[in-house]
This record gives structure tokens, C-alpha cells and sequence, in this order.
């Protein structure tokens, strides 16, 4: 089983030239994502998803969003609606990651915190005070991560967001390994696209089931 690797500093080229990683370009390797192959919530949810956003919204006019307001405002919601919490999935955590970057002379800190649903689903969740911190940064450790996948013939899905940007991710173990990154999701455009959000949180739970 490929180790996990702690470093926050790793990048995605280190895990392409140390593990044969590939960017797959073939749109149909995550068709999970695409938007042909989701459904639509239904009016219920959609409702629901629209005070999600709203209170989010609402939330981060007043102050920074600490990774724990992110959980409970937008992600719990999310899993819930998804099925995440229902058999046969289970949640675990892991120990939070911290990240430092210099900007304008001060060091500024980040934490990525990280939920694992049935160790085929990573989910990481940036806490920042700064835009310095891209949702970019978390796609590496998430890479890694998943690497340590147990089920190498299975695939092995992450989600990285900082509560109003998401990005999902997609890696296959087998002859070769090679992973793909979803279009960014986000809040801050007038359509809710939490509810595509949703739509491949459900693609996701039923590949996995």
C-alpha cells in the first residue's frame, strides 16, 4: 500500500515523477462530474440549497469562515442531502494540516482539515483569512492521500473547498495511475451551483455504494 505522504510543501509534480501520476484529459474518464450525467434536485432541495448558499453568503460578508463554520454551514448539508451519513458510509477525521505563506512580510496561516468517508472519499477543508490560499493548494495533499487508498481495484474520489469554491478530484489505480480534476464550483456566481454540487455528491455516493 502506497504510504501517505505528510509534507504540506508536496506538489503534484513530486507525486507524478514519484508514482507515474497522469493527468487524464479524456472527458469521460470522471463523468461523474459532467453535467449531462447529474440530476437536478428537486424542489425541496433546491429550496434547502438556496439558504445553504444564502446563509454562507451571509456568514463571510461579516468575517472571515473558519473551516469549522464550513463544515457545519455548507458541507454538513451537503452530505446529509447526498446520503453520506447512511449506511454504508461512515465518517472519520484525520489530523489538520497546516499551511504558512509569507505575504507582504507576515506569515500567514491556513489549516486543511480532512474528513474521509469510507476511505474511497476525501474530503479537505481550507480555513484561510488570506486569498493567498487557493483551493490549488489542497489538491496535492488530496492526491496524496488517496493514494493510500486500501482498495487500489476501486476508484477513489476527494473534494477540496473552502466553503464557497469546490473542486473534485478522481483517481484510478491500476495499470496506471492517473487522476482528474473537475471544473471549480462556485457561491459567488448568481445561478446556485450547489446544486451541481449535490448532483455529483449523489454520482459519487452511488459509484461508491
Amino acid at each position: 500500500m502506497i504510504q501517505v505522504i505528510q509534507s504540506r510543501n508536496i506538489g503534484i509534480a513530486y507525486l507524478e515523477e514519484k508514482f507515474g501520476l497522469q493527468l487524464s484529459n479524456e472527458e469521460q474518464f470522471f463523468a461523474e462530474c459532467l453535467l449531462e450525467h447529474y440530476v437536478e434536485p428537486n424542489e425541496q432541495e433546491k429550496c434547502y440549497l438556496n439558504r445553504v448558499k444564502s446563509n454562507y453568503l451571509n456568514l463571510a460578508k461579516q468575517r472571515p469562515i473558519s473551516e469549522e463554520l464550513v463544515k457545519m454551514v455548507v458541507l454538513s448539508p451537503l452530505l446529509d442531502l447526498a446520503g453520506f451519513y447512511r449506511p454504508p458510509f461512515y465518517v472519520e477525521t484525520e489530523e489538520s494540516i497546516e499551511i504558512r505563506q509569507e505575504d507582504e512580510g507576515e506569515v500567514v496561516k491556513g489549516k486543511i482539515d480532512v474528513l474521509v468517508l469510507k476511505q474511497q472519499f476525501w474530503l479537505l477543508v481550507i480555513e484561510s483569512k488570506s486569498t493567498v490560499f487557493s483551493l490549488y493548494i489542497a489538491i496535492s495533499q488530496a492526491l496524496a492521500y488517496m493514494l493510500s487508498s486500501p482498495y487500489p481495484e476501486n476508484p477513489v474520489f476527494g473534494l477540496v473547498t473552502n466553503g464557497s469554491e469546490f473542486i473534485f478530484l478522481k483517481l484510478l489505480k491500476q495499470d496506471i495511475l492517473q487522476y482528474a480534476l473537475s471544473e471549480q464550483l462556485t457561491l459567488l456566481k448568481r445561478e446556485n451551483e450547489l446544486y451541481k454540487v449535490l448532483g455529483i455528491l449523489k454520482n459519487i455516493r452511488q459509484v461508491l455504494s
